[in-house]
């Protein structure tokens, strides 16, 4: 019955499904020019209506589900490219951010012959004089872009141009990737040209037997690198207990430690930053060889008291302000009595942070050396629009005085003339001493906040791009507030030089024209007059520029001995001139290249081995253009 019933059913009919790609342009894993990455260039033929129909033993069907086929694989194997695209997005980028910035902790190249010395030292010079271009043009946009309101239109661009593309940014490229190249090919070199000396086991303490003082001076943060195998004598026996090197060490100063030949890597590092900095300085102009001589000259001094000062325990509390205090003192005396022992470069920048007229600098200087004064300088004081009618006066007196001076007869009373720029012509705007220091911060800290904003923001953005990038708002405003700082610095200086000169100025002038009837007079008349010129005598201008220098405290700790060290040659020079009577490196071909060298000699030898002496700016400096090796 059943069996019946199934016979009298009707046939099936062919089933017909829907096949992908049918009707559609198929696809393949070949790409194209002008398609998707899975488009084919060609349509798949039109199906006859009986080729519509499924049927798994047909060409059609078996060729659509190759096709659909071929498809999913194709796009399954697009999804996976992607995904590790995606994955590896960071590291990529990562990796492309090492070629213009070192990352911390970078292992040392180990290389194996000349050959690699000499690529490898390629390689990194060319790495700084891109990082060099690109530091050096930031900087001057910055620059330009302070000026650009002051500019006309028309010169905007090329002024723009002029500070990326123009001739400081490629000596300064050069000068830098020279000097990387030189170095590197010279540090990894060097125990290959001239191998190290086997020396007798004993001679070679172990790296373990140290005292716990020196190990707990050791630096807190340290890299993680490895040391390579030094290149010996040949049929020489290699000490099995001591390692070995072929090129230098990171800044690791536990790696460092494990090597015992010290004399002979300073020597390497010494005469490859010799060599290196000697020749790279010659790009620049002269001029700036100059200034770059001298402060690597004082980085180097620098570095080699830190180290000498931690080996044998010698601390002077806030050495950094004294130093300071005593540069300041010696560049200021320069500045108002012995104008030709600095540069007339930075007599002009000073002479502008003081907010005095030029015709001042020169009455000073006549009236203290020669006990004169030239009535032009007053002349032109007296015209400018600023100065009071009170000073008008005082300065035309004083014209009067010199008159009377040179027509006074044997015997008469001399009248009172001041053997110094009076207030008057110093602060012509203002009548009064005491309304000055108000007014000379706000002028002074103004008028350098565009510099100092350009140096605290532009080091805050390119040297910490990782913090930046995680907290600009804190960065942003950890830099506006230094600017802040050092702006508040300079205005501070200048206020306390200028109201220690008024006020010796004063007091001269007080106890010198004293009346008789005053009841100070008697307790006066007891000071021998040698006594009360000594507040106005040569030597005078020295004190208030040292007790300026106590404006550093003003200033963020770990700037300090920054500041000092910029001041430092200036001081240096100025010193040398006046105590000798000779000119400095300036007037000597090749000079600053010697400078330069004895200055890098220092400095590199203090890098590659105790790097922990040098101040932190060098040093990060120096990591990210040499690098360990």
């Amino acid at each position: 019955m059943a069996h019946g019933h199934h016979d009298s059913l009707p046939p099936l009919s062919p089933l017909t499904v829907p096949v992908l790609g049918e009707g559609r342009p198929t696809f393949s894993t070949a790409p194209s020019r002008s398609h998707t990455p899975f488009q084919k260039r060609s349509q798949s033929p039109a199906l006859s209506e009986s080729e519509s129909e499924f049927n798994p033993s047909s060409n059609a069907s078996i060729r659509r589900a190759i096709l659909s086929y071929e498809n999913l694989v194709a796009l399954a194997d697009a999804q996976e490219r992607l995904k590790y695209v995606l994955a590896n997005r960071k590291e990529t980028l990562k990796e492309a951010r090492k070629i213009v910035w070192r990352d911390r902790g970078e292992p040392v190249a180990e290389l194996a012959d000349i050959e690699d010395c000499l690529k490898w030292a390629l390689k990194g010079g060319f790495r700084a004089a891109g990082l060099a271009f690109n530091v050096r043009a930031g900087f001057n946009i910055v620059l330009a872009l302070i000026r650009l309101p002051s500019v006309s239109k028309k010169h905007r661009v090329s002024l723009i141009q002029r500070a990326i593309f123009g001739l400081d940014t490629w000596r300064f490229a050069a000068m830098l990737g020279s000097f990387v190249s030189i170095y590197k090919f010279l540090l990894n070199a060097l125990p290959f040209l001239i191998p190290s000396i086997q020396a007798p086991q004993n001679d070679y303490p172990s790296a373990f037997d140290d005292e716990d003082d020196e190990m707990e001076a050791l630096p807190t943060t340290v890299f993680d690198v490895t040391v390579p195998p030094t290149p010996s004598i040949a049929n020489t026996p290699v000490i099995s207990t001591q390692r070995q090197r072929t090129e230098r060490l990171s800044l690791s100063t536990q790696a460092q430690r494990i090597l015992i030949r010290k004399k002979t890597r300073r020597w390497h590092a010494a005469l490859a930053g010799a060599i290196a900095g000697g020749l790279g300085v010659l790009w620049e102009t002269r001029g700036r060889r100059v200034t770059i001589a001298q402060q690597l000259f004082v980085r180097g001094l620098q570095g080699t008291y830190n180290l000498y000062s931690s080996k044998y325990n010698i601390h002077i509390p806030h050495g950094d302000v004294l130093v300071f205090s005593l540069v300041c003192g010696q560049i200021l005396y320069g500045f108002l009595l012995r104008p030709d022992s600095l540069p007339r470069s930075y007599t002009n920048w000073v002479a502008s942070a003081a907010k005095v007229p030029h015709a001042c600098l020169r009455m000073n200087y006549d009236m203290v050396r020669n006990h004169t004064v030239n009535f032009q300088d007053v002349d032109s004081i007296i015209a400018r629009a600023e100065t009071t009618p009170a000073n008008k006066v005082s300065l035309s007196n004083l014209k009067d005085t010199l008159l009377k001076l040179q027509m006074l007869s044997p015997g008469d009373p001399a009248p009172y003339f001041p053997h110094y720029a009076t207030c008057s012509a110093i602060h012509p705007a203002q009548s009064s001493c005491w309304s000055v220091p108000t007014t000379r911060f706000f002028e002074v800290a103004r008028w350098m906040l565009p510099i100092y904003g350009a140096l605290h923001f532009v080091p805050a953005v390119l040297l910490k791009r990782s913090t930046f990038m995680q907290n600009p708002w804190k960065v942003l405003m950890k830099a506006a507030i230094g600017t802040g700082r050092s702006s508040a610095f300079l205005g501070v200086f200048v206020i306390i030089y200028q109201s220690m000169n008024c006020f010796k100025n004063q007091s001269h002038e007080y106890l010198s024209t004293l009346s008789p009837s005053s009841p100070l007079h008697p307790l006066v008349q007891k000071i021998p007059k040698s006594v009360i010129d000594m507040l106005i005598s040569k030597y005078s201008f020295f004190v208030p520029g040292l007790f300026s220098g106590l404006a550093l405290f003003v200033e963020e700790k770990r700037r300090r001995p920054e500041l000092a060290m910029y001041v430092l040659p200036k001081g240096l020079e100025s010193f040398w001139i006046v105590a000798t009577g000779k000119v400095g490196l300036k007037r000597w071909k090749g000079g600053e290249s010697l400078l330069t060298a004895i200055g890098m000699a220092m400095v590199m030898s203090t890098y590659q081995n105790d790097p922990q002496h040098l101040s932190g700016l060098v040093r990060r400096i120096l990591y990210q253009f040499i690098g360990p090796n």
